[in-house]
């Protein structure tokens, strides 16, 4: 794990910035006025997602034209990425739970939790402003957007990158326009989304720069905001600057809600209420999955009180592998990262002897991956097709076959 840089001084002067900081849907920022320009959109009708969750071209541009202020590009086929503001906001759409992912892997589909959004409709301001910022700050993984995730740790290292960034900067800005080194650091410190998220937060202003044919987000000069320095030195002295407040949170099987709460609940009194999202329910029925290596497949039910021990045994036997390496499964959870399951004699848990079938958070049609032997690296697909209430089982039983498995050491 990366370490907590020094130099914010939680001062005096802060704390009365802080107290008298006023947060509504006018700022700071424009984060609370583009989250539910987002959220709305997103409301508006079926929402389909590319094959790795991200935003089709075709929607960008009118996403892009709903916030406050609209980034002007100079690019003709423009990615998720390329709109930065969106990319961020996407990640805040995903990572606070107010979203789920519907339909297949194929085909997937964002679809608004109904439940969690009538939640987020009775918070105020203030409660809707720190919910987000601890849903980037503690729960955004970037990995949930398709970034490099630094760390595989379950709390992302964002606030340090952001620190790192932020605290050198000059009192009178940093200038980038053609400054081609700046340029190139922002896509990794603190990266162009967080960036983005710093200016939607109001703890940094940028100057835009005219759109260029072939160019993205052209940047003038970034300043850092009394809020910005105030906000994130709060933050260091009462949660991130304690390496032991980041390691209780990598215990917990789930980042819980409002862990940010104490440390700033004192200058935004108005902090009371959290955002909640509900738990996966476990899930009684056989399951039936279609598990695929290459072009052959098997069709296996397994009972829902069974492991994914027992799965995974299951998928051994029916294309005659040995048991005799070690395993994991993985799958994106309901925020968009990737959670593991492993093997029960690997150090690091949950194990597959512990989690059963029942438990595991796939929604049908979609698919996670178990991969077998961490030397020759057999991956399988394991789509979950049917749930079937009716089907008694007491063990895993292959219901149907295509294509012979291949030599397991054939090399």
């Amino acid at each position: 794990m990366l370490n907590a840089p020094t130099g914010f001084v939680f001062s005096r002067k802060h704390k009365r910035l802080l107290r008298k900081a006023v947060v509504d849907e006018n700022g700071p920022g424009t984060v609370l006025h583009d989250f539910e320009a987002f959220l709305t959109f997103a409301e508006e009708g079926e929402l389909p997602l590319t094959g790795k969750q991200q935003l089709p071209r075709r929607v960008l541009s009118d996403l892009n034209a709903r916030l406050a202020h609209p980034l002007q590009i100079g690019l003709t086929r423009p990615l998720q990425k390329s709109y930065p503001h969106v990319h961020g906001l996407y990640l805040l759409l995903r990572a606070s739970g107010l979203t789920i992912v519907e339909g297949t892997d194929r085909k997937p589909l964002l679809v608004v939790d109904g439940a969690v959004r009538q939640i987020w409709d009775g918070l105020n301001p203030t409660e809707r402003y720190c919910t987000l910022l601890e849903t980037w700050l503690v729960r955004g993984r970037p990995q949930i957007i398709g970034e490099r995730d630094r760390s595989w740790a379950r709390v992302p290292t964002t606030f340090r990158e952001v620190q790192w960034f932020f605290l050198p900067l000059p009192d009178d800005g940093l200038p980038v326009a053609g400054n081609k080194g700046a340029e190139d650091s922002l896509r990794y410190w603190p990266g162009l989304h967080n960036l983005a998220l710093l200016e939607l937060f109001g703890l940094v202003a940028v100057r835009h720069g005219p759109p260029e044919p072939g160019k993205g987000w052209r940047i003038e000069v970034i300043e850092r905001t009394p809020l910005g320095d105030a906000l994130l030195a709060a933050l260091h002295a009462g949660f991130f600057g304690d390496v032991d407040n980041i390691l209780a949170l990598e215990s917990e099987d789930e980042v819980p809600l409002g862990v940010l709460q104490p440390a700033l609940q004192p200058y935004f009194p108005a902090w009371q209420k959290n955002l909640s999202v509900p738990e996966w329910a476990f899930r009684e029925g056989a399951h039936v999955f279609k598990v695929s290596l290459g072009r052959i497949w098997r069709r296996i039910a397994i009972p829902a009180r069974l492991t994914l021990d027992a799965l995974a045994s299951a998928i051994l036997n029916a294309v005659r592998f040995d048991h005799d390496h070690l395993y994991l499964f993985s799958y994106r959870n309901r925020f968009g990262a990737e959670d593991q399951v492993h093997h029960p004699y690997m150090d690091e848990g949950p194990w597959t002897s512990e989690v059963s079938i029942g438990d595991v958070p796939l929604r049908v049609g979609q698919t996670m991956t178990f991969l077998f032997d961490f030397g020759d690296m057999w991956e399988f697909d394991v789509t979950l097709e049917s749930v079937d209430p009716e089907m008694k089982l007491k063990k895993p039983v292959v219901l149907e076959k295509h294509g012979n498995p291949p030599e397991q050491y054939g090399w």
